[in-house]
């Protein structure tokens, strides 16, 4: 038999031993699972280790999760075909002649990107690409240029069709729909917030953003020409996120629609070559591949945990704070930026949820003045949402941050990265104040879709 350790030490054990090895730069799915593997092995028999197909194997069949490969697939074909570009070069063209308008177009195009892409990674690299050298060669100030495409690229994760709103669902044992729909408002008020400070800070001071000069302008028949070229994609999202919300398809048949769709949308604008599909292939194939194995780690690292009783040990830990409902879930939130800045955001998921959820679920509905339990998982996969946004921009290893660098000019330094990432952070953490003090933000619009 395996050795008895202590619920608090294990704890310790577990976690520490996670951060020692991810701080050496092993990757997270075969850290979480072979740490998973050795602890089964001290502290149980071989038979224990029957928890690993276990715990896998209901991951490898679930129906929902196939939703993942094909949403970022769609994301890769619109990519690959360039219509991210196009779709930049329209919106700025459309708002080139307000204050501040280059950054609040970065933000639109941002946000109708992340109805295209579940992936935050992409927005953010596009972004830095096309966005960055035509705000910076019209002077605008590299903080706002840099802010502006960073917190858009992370409305990515927020924003449905969203992967991270699928792992979530399929974790919680919740509907994606409801998820997606409850996501909207959130994510659209936190781009609102974005865009609303920028067009500010450029009235308040012009020399932060001026507007481009009038010879660059464009005329409005040439406007509408422009919007015309955008009719593909758009009326692409419009379906797949309208079948979703009206009931008619479930996300992983949305999906495949949208999947289809963007075959149709690359061809129309005469990019669907063997190339780009092979490239799209292979970055699904990446993608999906990692999110996938970091699913497999984590799960058994966390399987492993509740079954010695980590959860009853949280649990109690919370509960003997003293704290009352309002506290836990404030702990919660904070416990998750504070893992946000060390974690990847799939990581974070897969260990904290399935601890979190049962505890929210524990404390009831009427703790929160909700209606009824859907509401209050809802609310709080939503917030979870939300709270991920911050993980991207919060230094020390926010995602955002490194994807910018990768991609700004050399001569500006990591240290104004991180400067320009601060406001908008201020801005995200007021989003999530307002979503937990007015869960009607969140819980609105899924009653009026689904009735409920």
């Amino acid at each position: 038999m395996g050795i008895e350790i202590e619920i608090g030490w294990l704890t310790v054990l577990m976690f520490g031993s996670l951060m020692v090895l991810l701080m050496a730069g092993l990757p997270l799915a075969f850290v979480t699972g072979g740490l998973a593997c050795v602890f089964l092995f001290i502290l149980g028999d071989s038979r224990t280790l029957n928890i690993v197909p276990s715990r896998i194997f209901p991951l490898m069949t679930n129906y929902q999760l196939s939703a993942i490969p094909l949403f970022i697939f769609l994301a890769a074909m619109l990519e690959r075909a360039g219509i991210i570009n196009e779709m930049f070069d329209v919106i700025y063209k459309l708002l080139g002649g307000v204050k501040g308008g280059l950054a609040a177009a970065t933000i639109i195009a941002s946000t109708i990107l992340a109805a295209m892409v579940g992936v935050i990674g992409a927005a953010v690299v596009t972004m830095g690409i096309i966005a960055l050298p035509a705000m910076l060669a019209r002077d605008y100030d590299p903080k706002i240029a840099m802010g502006s495409i960073m917190a858009g690229g992370t409305l990515g994760i927020l924003i449905p069709p969203s992967i991270l709103a699928i792992i979530y669902a399929v974790v919680a044992e919740q509907s994606v729909g409801e998820l997606f729909i409850g996501a909207v408002l959130p994510g659209l008020l936190l781009s609102g917030m974005y865009i609303l400070y920028v067009m500010t800070m450029c009235y308040v001071d012009p020399a932060k953003g001026p507007p481009i000069p009038v010879e660059e302008r464009v005329s409005n028949a040439e406007k509408l020409r422009l919007l015309g070229n955008m009719a593909a994609p758009l009326t692409l999202i419009a379906v797949v996120l309208g079948v979703i919300f009206a009931g008619i398809a479930t996300p992983v048949e949305a999906a495949g629609i949208g999947t289809f769709g963007a075959f149709i949308v690359a061809a129309i604008h005469r990019k669907l070559t063997w190339a780009t599909v092979r490239e799209a292939c292979l970055t699904t194939l990446k993608a999906s591949a990692m999110v996938i194995w970091i699913m497999f780690g984590a799960t058994i690292f966390v399987g492993l945990y509740v079954l010695e009783g980590g959860q009853q040990f949280v649990e109690s830990t919370m509960t003997g704070l003293g704290l009352g409902p309002w506290g836990i879930l404030l702990l919660m939130q904070i416990i998750l930026i504070a893992l946000g800045m060390f974690l990847d955001w799939v990581g974070i998921l897969l260990l904290a949820v399935p601890i979190f959820v049962p505890i929210i679920k524990a404390l009831g509905a009427q703790a929160f003045g909700l209606g009824s339990e859907t509401d209050l998982v809802l609310w709080f996969g939503v917030l979870y949402l939300v709270n991920m946004q911050m993980s991207f921009l919060s230094p020390p290893f926010g995602y955002a941050l490194f994807y910018l660098r990768g991609v700004a000019p050399a001569e500006i330094p990591m240290s104004d990265i991180f400067k320009s990432a601060l406001p908008f952070l201020f801005l995200q953490v007021v989003g999530l104040a307002l979503c937990m003090l007015f869960p009607q933000i969140i819980t609105w619009l899924p009653r009026l879709v689904y009735g409920g």
